[in-house]
């Protein structure tokens, strides 16, 4: 039987401390996984939604976005995947019941946690100017409230529309046709805040903002190096890969600032010695510092280009270009300030050439760890300069590997989800739909907050995710969004975001990826982008929540409508009534989806096309792959102040808190804890065990304060201190940001620790 759901809020102010542990899943995940699995599904329904997580006939896990190959395993998901699919396939219920008995007030004072673990909202509600509580409310009456308040709008500039990495692409692909055909190219998402730094460095320096490889790539590998990513705890399933990889001899570099148990061991759940020997994964461990990445892949960058005959000439010469100009500012590299940049000792990286030497097919895979930097987008073309040197992008067990997050996330932008939208891509849009669309760039997340902030935009609208929970900068945010004149989310379950809101709000429910979808043609699907450029159906097998849920491709299709009214010539209802039409449209406007319907109702799906990948071809301004050469920078820290990261914990998907525990890392019972090298701690006066606030320190001499943090001696890289997000949002200045991605900087904070 499901367990009912907490009542009150946990007490976190005594987390307990054990030390890290040093192998990831085995026995131990499997218990987990089946124990928060059943509190919130039950037995039956466990077994009966875990079986359907990642199958050809099932649905799409709204976990991380990581691949499935062409053989699934009965099981074909990890210990936070069912975390992901329990929290949404829960039986617990929010029900205008429940809004009654919690007024606005009540919501805002609990945690992340207590709200994500109430259930699933069942009907729309909304909170009426000056009110103290969600009301129940029509679904025609809450379009015709966003449509009131849009239509009296100055400019349809003065309205966001944000969107999560769980979207659907029929939905997204709806989404930005009624946003643009409304009027804005306002459209943020939460690639903002997490690969657009990546897709920034790959657009320029390849010509497209995707990886470049594919499951079977990393398992043909000589080597794969791991550069700012977790894989234990943010996409599990990749362990798997990497343990093939191993297993036909491939070597693996990780590059972290902290050991995490993934990295070290592996033991596999899916098969008996796995379980209980597993697999060491990591060949080389390089302890960096924080932000230190672009001068290490500089360094290496050097070394290859001096070691003589390392540099694959021909590849060089007929595929890309700047490479005299790169060369001259690698050859200025210099030893030691590498070495300080890195917390790296010459014999670690003088190892990590010769593997780099060694391998003829070289992936290497990144995450937020190198993303959310000052210098983030010149880091990963750096990386990308050392791929180029031995040829090794468009070859085979080669390439790129950004790891996605949210399980559509890439989709999302693949459908147009961008408020700065290729001009091809907008002429398709207005050739297909007579419309015009806007030309004019749209507000980013950051841009967005700061025209919430300044008054410039006036209405939020969030299709899925936790905005205010996601976002830096949290008080801030949270003041720029109450001056909005309307909140809407598009919601499974309550979130942070709910209990933040405008002069009125509305909470729009909607179906789950685990969800049966039935419209007015019959029973219907949608479709995924994995990380790899796969794209594939997505079935729900359950019973709705509730029986006034809309699916978003309904939502949309019905806000476009009361918003657009009949002059719009889109065939909404035809959307809304059989989402094929959607995918029809679909394949006129997206390269790579033609034949999209025949395409996707094969098993598995179709992989897009990729042109560096496939024919190494570089759409680049110079028709080349960019050998790029921006000066080498990384974090100053003042003394006395340490460098923190914000991170998850291993109970824990981007902002949904599934539980207070970080098993790999020891700690349990409380999030508000910061690990310390104890050396660091030491000549901080910093004791384990003791409680201090975090001070963050920015050029604009604000104070941001994150009170009452229980010190934990980890070993993390010298300098460096890590926290967990949402909690230490609070310390990320709004402004400060990434190079041209703009993406937050949530990577590289400089803190002070005061008494707590």
């Amino acid at each position: 039987m499901a367990a009912k759901p907490p009542a009150g809020d946990p007490v976190q102010d005594a987390p307990q401390v054990a030390p890290p542990q040093h192998a990831a899943a085995g026995l131990p995940a499997i218990g987990h996984t089946l124990r928060v699995a059943q509190r919130q599904m039950g037995i039956v329904r466990t077994a009966r939604t875990l079986l359907k997580v990642n199958q050809k006939n099932g649905f799409d896990c709204p976990g991380c976005a990581w691949p499935e190959g062409d053989e699934r395993h009965t099981a074909e998901f990890c210990e936070n995947g069912a975390k992901a699919v329990a929290e949404e396939a829960t039986l617990r219920r929010v029900t205008p019941e429940f809004f009654a008995a919690h007024p606005l007030a009540d919501l805002a004072a609990r945690s992340g946690y207590w709200l994500g673990q109430q259930g699933r909202i069942t009907e729309p509600v909304y909170l009426p100017p000056g009110g103290d509580r969600y009301e129940a409310v029509s679904w025609e009456r809450a379009f015709a409230i966003i449509a009131e308040e849009l239509r009296g709008l100055a400019s349809p500039d003065e309205a966001v529309f944000y969107t999560s990495g769980r979207t659907s692409n029929e939905a997204a692909f709806l989404f930005q046709l009624f946003v643009r055909e409304y009027g804005t190219n306002n459209l943020p998402d939460c690639s903002n805040m997490c690969h657009e730094s990546s897709g920034s460095a790959l657009n320029e320096t390849i010509g497209i903002g995707k990886g470049s490889v594919s499951l079977e790539d990393l398992h043909q590998a000589d080597l794969i190096i791991v550069a700012g990513q977790n894989p234990g705890t943010n996409h599990p399933r990749m362990l798997s890969a990497l343990e093939r990889a191993k297993s036909s001899g491939a070597k693996i570099i990780s590059v972290n600032p902290l050991p995490e148990a993934g990295m070290e061991r592996f033991k596999n759940p899916q098969t008996p010695l796995g379980m209980l020997k597993g697999t060491a994964l990591n060949d080389l461990f390089l302890q960096i510092r924080i932000g230190g990445d672009q001068a290490l892949f500089r360094l290496l960058n050097k070394l290859v280009i001096e070691a003589g005959g390392a540099t694959d000439e021909a590849f060089i010469r007929e595929h890309t270009h700047g490479y005299e100009e790169f060369a001259a500012a690698a050859g200025e590299t210099d030893w030691d300030a590498t070495l300080a940049a890195t917390g790296l000792t010459r014999p670690e990286i003088e190892r990590a050439l010769a593997m780099v030497l060694a391998s003829e097919r070289t992936i290497v895979c990144w995450a937020m760890g190198l993303t959310q930097h000052k210098h983030s987008v010149a880091t990963i073309r750096e990386v990308v300069n050392l791929l180029l040197l031995r040829g090794n992008i468009g070859r085979p067990g080669a390439g790129v590997c950004p790891v996605r997050g949210h399980s559509n996330v890439q989709g999302d932008r693949t459908m147009g989800i961008f408020e700065r939208p290729a001009p091809a891509f907008l002429d398709a849009l207005d050739r297909e739909f007579a419309i015009t669309s806007p030309r004019t760039h749209g507000f980013d997340v950051v841009r967005s907050i700061q025209a919430l902030r300044d008054g410039e935009a006036k209405v939020f609208f969030a299709m899925g995710g936790n905005f205010v929970g996601a976002t830096p900068d949290t008080e801030v945010t949270e003041a720029a969004v109450r001056r909005a004149s309307l909140t809407v989310h598009v919601s499974t379950k309550l979130n942070r975001s709910h209990a933040v809101t405008g002069r009125r709000a509305l909470i729009l429910p909607t179906l789950g990826r685990t969800d049966k979808d039935t419209q007015a043609s019959g029973k219907q699907f949608v479709t995924v982008e994995d990380s790899m450029g796969m794209v594939h159906s997505s079935r729900g097998n359950l019973a709705p929540a509730g029986p006034r849920l809309l699916s978003e491709p309904a939502i949309v299709a019905r806000l476009a409508r009361a918003v657009l009214g009949e002059a719009s010539k889109t065939p909404w209802e035809e959307f809304e009534r059989d989402y094929s039409a959607i995918r029809d449209r679909i394949a006129r406007v997206v390269p790579g989806f033609e034949d999209f319907n025949a395409r996707v109702a094969r098993p598995g799906g179709f992989r897009l096309p990729h042109a560096p990948r496939d024919e190494r071809r570089f759409p680049t301004l110079t028709g080349k792959a960019n050998f790029t050469a921006a000066p080498v920078e990384y974090p100053r820290v003042p003394a006395g102040r340490l460098l923190l990261q914000t991170l998850r914990s291993h109970d824990q998907y981007n902002t949904t808190i599934y539980g207070l525990d970080d098993r790999y890392r020891g700690i349990t019972g409380g999030r508000r804890v910061v690990m310390v090298n104890p050396e660091d701690a030491a000549e901080l006066g910093l004791a384990d065990g003791a409680y201090t606030d975090l001070v963050s320190e920015w050029r604009d001499g604000v104070e941001r304060r994150a009170p009452g943090f229980r010190v934990v001696h980890y070993p993390t890289a010298r300098g460096c201190a890590a926290a967990y997000y949402p909690e230490t949002n609070v310390l990320v200045p709004l402004d400060s940001t990434a190079d041209t991605s703009n993406t937050p900087a949530s990577k590289s904070v400089v803190i002070r620790f005061e008494p707590a």
